[in-house]
């Protein structure tokens, strides 16, 4: 099993190391994020930037800001915190636990409520450690729970009930965003983890209840990405890996799996989003309907991310003929992967892969199918297609879109609708001279801000 990743004596280390900077290439990308936001250049100086980080200097207004741009953290931070506790951080993912039920509780209650409080940061496993945690699991096969332990009876009614909460949290999740409801997603596993630690219960009960504790691990590791706690939500789908695994659900394994794929491809790191959605397929094996459709989504949208459009399409034909076989036997945390998100995905790869009127046609149609009640994906799709819209030159489109999110983006606490708001006031600084996109960007300006 991988090492723990350590931590870095400074920020701008731990920066440096989680996106493969040298001194010179950081220099560079604050220079050009300098450019793209109209401030005055930087020259390209390593020895600049090697005194950030070694001998306490502080960098210039410009260049913070430029780096905070680039980093999608917010401006506001750096008066909040002063250089250098803006940067993002992450602390260690411990992903060394046996494959055992011990192990998984372990995780589990190593997790619990601890990860809430993590700062927002990088993601703290790479490389190697994404390689070995997917190949890990990929060799295992579901073992057979301990005997019961002391405590309680946990029965039936008990699982069931805790498990009917989690719909509703789903549904809070898509109207109110990921920041909204995570800690009411901990307090739910913190329960569960509660159960299987101090309760008594037979195999199956026991087995059980690490499905739920699994789904609910998945979900709180997707509300913290969305929130924009990327090591939270790493160390939570570490313990819903393991929850799986003893609960013998593999098509669940396959979905955390698939949710690290994307947080690969939302922090740009594509070759370990497809070491990650690979994995996610061949747990699944065969499998069609809507499980195996998104999970070759997936793959497709780290290729598109790596702009393969070979292998893009190569997956978006295999997505779309297990999306036709959709039946009403799907798991029931497959119940997003709706029409209006596929096209939206396949919009998506079209999006990265710079094909932008294709992109276009896709998002509009899944706008157009979007149910009104999924606030938050609907915000996301809105946003991502006013990007494509200035982009193609229509600024007008792109600034109704932008409108239509706006106020999506004043009820919805999600920390990656709000960088994409972010990347569309970017587009729109460039058309300052235009009135509905300065007044648009000040708009957003004051969204993102709140």
């Amino acid at each position: 099993m991988t090492e723990n990743v350590q931590i870095c004596a400074h920020p701008l280390t731990f920066v440096r190391a989680q996106r493969g900077w040298t001194y010179q290439k950081l220099a560079r990308v604050v220079a050009k994020r300098a450019r793209d936001l109209g401030e005055a250049n930087m020259a390209a100086e390593r020895q600049k930037v090697w005194r950030w980080e070694h001998r306490g200097v502080v960098p210039d207004r410009v260049s913070q800001v430029a780096l905070a741009t680039e980093l999608g953290v917010p401006t506001e931070r750096l008066e909040s915190h002063p250089w250098p506790s803006w940067l993002p951080t992450g602390d260690n993912v411990r992903v060394d636990y046996p494959w055992t039920q011990s192990g998984s509780l372990s995780a589990l209650s190593d997790v619990v409520q601890d990860a809430v409080t993590d700062r927002r940061g990088f993601l703290t496993i790479s490389g190697a450690g994404v390689a070995a945690l997917a190949d890990d699991w990929l060799g295992l096969e579901p073992a057979h729970l301990a005997a019961a332990l002391d405590g309680g009876l946990v029965d039936e009614q008990i699982v069931h009930q805790i498990a009917h909460n989690v719909p509703s949290l789903r549904v809070m999740d898509d109207r109110l965003g990921g920041a909204s409801v995570r800690r009411l997603v901990d307090a739910e596993l913190g329960v569960v983890t509660e159960l299987l630690a101090r309760g008594r219960y037979t195999e199956r009960i026991g087995r059980e209840l690490h499905i739920v504790a699994a789904e609910l691990a998945r979900f709180a590791g997707w509300v913290s990405f969305d929130a924009g706690y990327l090591t939270s939500a790493q160390r939570y789908w570490v313990a819903a890996l393991h929850a799986a695994h003893v609960g013998g659900d593999r098509l669940l394994g396959a979905n955390v799996l698939k949710n690290m794929s994307l947080q690969c491809v939302d922090t740009a790191r594509p070759v370990e989003a497809i070491r990650l959605a690979e994995a996610a397929v061949r747990t699944a094996g065969d499998v069609t309907g809507r499980v195996g459709a998104m999970l070759h989504m997936r793959k497709a949208r780290a290729h598109a991310a790596l702009g393969d459009q070979v292998a893009c399409m190569r997956e978006l034909a295999v997505a779309e003929a297990a999306f036709e076989r959709t039946t009403a036997r799907e798991p029931a945390w497959a119940y997003y992967f709706d029409e209006a998100e596929f096209q939206a995905q396949v919009g998506c790869c079209y999006v990265d892969l710079g094909h932008l009127l294709s992109a276009d046609g896709w998002l509009s149609r899944a706008q157009a199918a979007h149910p009104a009640e999924k606030a938050r994906d609907r915000a996301t799709y809105l946003l991502r297609r006013a990007g494509v819209r200035i982009d193609l030159g229509d600024v007008d489109a792109g600034c109704a879109l932008a409108a239509q999110a706006a106020p999506l983006l004043t009820v919805i606490r999600s920390r990656r609708n709000a960088r994409r708001a972010d990347e569309v006031r970017r587009r729109l600084r460039r058309h300052a001279s235009v009135p509905e996109a300065r007044d648009l960007e000040r708009h957003l300006a004051e969204i993102t801000a709140g």
